[in-house]
């Protein structure tokens, strides 16, 4: 049986996949399904992957399916970059205007919302959209394209979600965590799930050790369009150790996301 992992080919998850690139014969029963973060998170869901670094919402969509990694999460202190509302606007001055959101991550939309409503206090019209458009009164993108909008400089403000929570909560945001469907725990499937999780604890810390050749690795499979340097200096501010303080952010998190109806309720957290 294979062990199937949502691979998302996003920057910010190469630290958790370049050390498996040209080296996929070692692994015989892993199979690696690429798409973004709402192709994983649908994945998980309905059972068609085991495994995934997906948005952390997932976890509180299907309670009782899941466990967490305990080790890997995905996120910052203050500043994560790729998750940014671009606006023509203040975000205090947002309220009755339109904001686009991206169909790529619920954690980010779910995020924004929360941080409208509970901290800013503003109503807002949402509309679905993955690309920026200039004319828009704001909109909020993730991965790369945020990385790539935040280069052209095409809105007056924009606001990073993480450093928002940060502010506003006093912990560091989590946007991703490895979320492990159940089904990987059966006896047949387990040592495969129990190698793949070490050798993806050894593919971040080769990443950190040599960034520069670890993302050549990278982009060769998956090209982008950002100057090396500003992406080396990105991985700078992502964290992916999940630590106790960010498990907390998590519970937080889930609170208001359950008070805003957006998961029917915040779920204990189970890990693996």
């Amino acid at each position: 049986m294979d062990l199937l992992v949502g691979r998302i080919p996003f920057l910010v998850c190469a630290p958790f996949f370049h050390g498996f690139l040209g080296r996929e014969r070692e692994f015989p029963q892993v199979r690696f399904v690429d798409g973004a973060p709402s192709v994983h998170n649908k994945g998980l869901r309905e059972g068609t992957i085991h495994l995934s670094p997906a948005s952390s919402i997932t976890f509180a969509q299907k309670p009782g399916a899941f466990v967490l990694s305990p080790k890997f999460c995905t996120s910052c202190s203050f500043e994560v970059r790729s998750v940014k509302l671009f606006s023509r606007f203040p975000i205090e001055n947002l309220g009755d205007k339109t904001v686009r959101l991206t169909s790529q991550s619920r954690t980010s939309v779910a995020l924004l919302k929360i941080l409208l409503c509970e901290r800013y206090r503003v109503h807002v019209e949402y509309v679905d959209g993955l690309a920026a458009d200039p004319t828009d009164d704001a909109c909020l993108l993730i991965g790369d394209l945020a990385l790539e909008e935040s280069e052209k400089h095409r809105f007056p403000f924009s606001y990073d979600l993480g450093t928002l929570w940060q502010d506003w909560q006093g912990m560091p945001f989590v946007f991703g965590a490895w979320i492990i469907e159940k089904s990987a725990l059966k006896p047949e499937i387990r040592p495969i799930l129990d190698t793949y999780l070490q050798e993806t604890e050894k593919s971040v810390e080769a990443f950190r050790a040599d960034p520069a050749t670890a993302l050549d690795r990278w982009i060769s499979r998956f090209p982008m369009n950002l100057d090396k340097k500003s992406v080396l200096d990105y991985y700078k501010i992502i964290d992916y150790h999940f630590t106790d303080e960010r498990k907390k952010s998590l519970e937080v998190f889930f609170g208001y996301a359950a008070k805003l109806g957006l998961i029917e309720k915040a779920p204990p957290l189970e890990f693996l």
